[in-house]
């Protein structure tokens, strides 16, 4: 048993194999741990990727539901831009 596993590592094709896998997995430039750290960073761009995406749709139908009517125009810019027609006085109220 032991002159069986003796031969296989004195095996010339196991030992360029085995220097190969070892090379290749820490030494290279594209090692695990670099692609590792890829790996980690590609999920983290997705999820920022789907969080804006995500924010879009919600835009886009408000968009959509604002320009859709007339009343909801207006009720949108006198809400968050503060409009007001010719003949209106608007009041703020701070609270502290």
């Amino acid at each position: 048993m032991r002159k069986q596993v003796w031969t296989i590592l004195k095996n010339r094709y196991f030992i360029v194999t085995a220097a190969f896998v070892i090379w290749v997995g820490f030494f290279d430039q594209n090692n695990l741990i670099h692609q590792q750290m890829l790996r980690s960073e590609l999920k983290a761009v997705q999820k920022e990727r789907n969080f804006y995406l995500n924010e879009i749709d919600r835009d886009t139908r408000t968009y959509l539901e604002i320009v859709g009517s007339n009343e909801r125009l207006e009720k949108f810019a006198r809400e968050k831009y503060l409009v007001k027609r010719d003949n209106e006085d608007v009041f703020l109220i701070v609270y502290e």
